[in-house]
């Protein structure tokens, strides 16, 4: 979707001013939200219009010949036409809603991967992998004898590439990555592998994983050249619950149903049923409707800020973070060193306490940071670490905030000495 045209520099506290639940006290002290790669706030405007549909428009969508129920299903829709827009799809038919980016993975994974993967076959991943790209490969290679193989990352967490020709032969059949490493940070060079498996493994379909790229990059699935993309609404100040895959639609056509109950079908004798047209194939049941609109909502929202320079912004507070965390002394930063290929995340260690402390104490202060292994245990296997700590920005985070995590992180070592 063409952007309109951001400022360089955000207005922060007129966004701030949008996100109810920055604004309260915290163990006495006000909030200092740094877990955005976890999840997002969510500014009033989505919040409104979650609310209005139940306030208004409560129904089943599709189904209903009545007023409520076509309000109901013009939001889903609605919802559905911007999120594809949003990520660059041309037909808004080749986006299935699902609870999540796990969701829309697995949805791949066993739907597809449990008709097309056989002994022999090799399935590519990275080790910066979200265990949701990672666990249900494991699960569809056990049951198919398929061969997961991996590519390795550097001491700055970024790919190693130069061993890509290797790991791509006439056996891939599936390349599925993230295009935002949620653990480090890293903004991968994706369009590089694509173009590589589209030459040395033409008969691989490619999956990207974009959790946390959605919330920042100007996202377009028709240029990446990729079958499928996954994403979630709640890291892009989106609902809870509802997220997306986007897939070429002869890949979805050539897929059966990952769940089978009531929407998805067309027809249904006593031996057999047929299935209703994608997307709807694979939306069984009574769907996240309130989740759809908040969706549209957050697209709205998100546009009038722009990706671009919500990016910026999170790049500027991770340099300074990092800048801030050096100076302190006894602290390992995690991720590349470059900033342009770098996320608004901060992953670091203290010499002197373990991750769960430094969030713990933290936590006393008013500062909100994620602490463990998040969901990517091969990384901490790749730096011999059991946790890390992590401060992850988005477009409402301020330069007063890091100074606040600083100062608290000064308490921590007070502590441990």
């Amino acid at each position: 979707m063409a952007e309109t045209t951001a400022p360089t520099r955000l207005d922060i506290e007129a966004l701030r001013s949008d996100f109810p639940a920055l604004h309260q006290e915290v163990h006495g002290k006000s909030l200092v939200y740094l877990d955005n790669a976890a999840t997002t706030q969510k500014p009033r405007a989505v919040i409104d219009a979650v609310d209005a549909y139940y306030d208004h428009d409560n129904a089943n969508v599709h189904r209903g010949m009545h007023e409520l129920s076509r309000r109901a299903t013009d939001g889903y829709e609605g919802g559905r036409a911007k999120v594809a827009a949003w990520i660059g799809a041309s037909d808004p038919t080749e986006l299935v809603w699902t609870k999540g980016t796990t969701d829309a993975i697995n949805l791949v994974a066993f739907a597809w991967g449990m008709d097309h993967l056989s002994e022999g076959d090799e399935i590519l991943l990275s080790i910066l992998e979200h265990h949701s790209n990672l666990v249900p490969w494991q699960m569809v290679a056990r049951r198919t004898g398929a061969k997961i193989r991996y590519i390795e990352i550097d001491d700055d967490g970024e790919w190693v590439l130069e061993d890509l020709p290797k790991l791509l032969s006439a056996r891939t059949k599936i390349v599925a990555l993230n295009h935002v490493s949620n653990a480090l940070g890293t903004i991968n060079p994706v369009e590089t592998v694509v173009a590589g498996v589209r030459v040395r493994a033409p008969q691989a379909v490619v999956l990207l994983d974009g959790a946390q790229a959605t919330p920042i990059l100007d996202v377009d699935v028709q240029a990446l050249g990729v079958d499928f993309y996954a994403f979630s609404g709640h890291k892009m100040a989106g609902p809870t619950g509802i997220g997306g895959l986007w897939g070429r639609k002869e890949r979805l056509e050539e897929m059966e149903p990952y769940q089978g109950g009531g929407e998805m079908i067309s027809l249904v004798e006593r031996d057999y049923s047929t299935w209703a047209d994608v997307p709807h194939k694979f939306e069984a049941g009574t769907p996240n409707i309130a989740g759809a609109v908040g969706m549209g909502a957050a697209v709205d929202y998100l546009q009038r800020v722009g990706r671009r320079a919500i990016l910026e912004h999170e790049q500027e507070l991770s340099a300074y973070t990092i800048e801030r965390l050096r100076e302190m002394g006894g602290v390992r930063v995690w991720g590349p060193r470059v900033m342009e290929r770098r996320s608004g995340v901060v992953s670091f260690s203290m010499e002197t306490a373990h991750p769960h402390d430094i969030s713990t104490i933290l936590d006393t202060e008013g500062v909100a940071i994620r602490a463990g292994h998040h969901c990517a245990q091969l990384v901490m296997k790749r730096y011999d670490v059991p946790a890390t700590a992590r401060a992850s920005f988005y477009l409402y985070n301020t330069r007063d905030e890091v100074d606040r995590l600083i100062d608290a992180l000064g308490t921590v070592r007070s502590f441990f000495g």
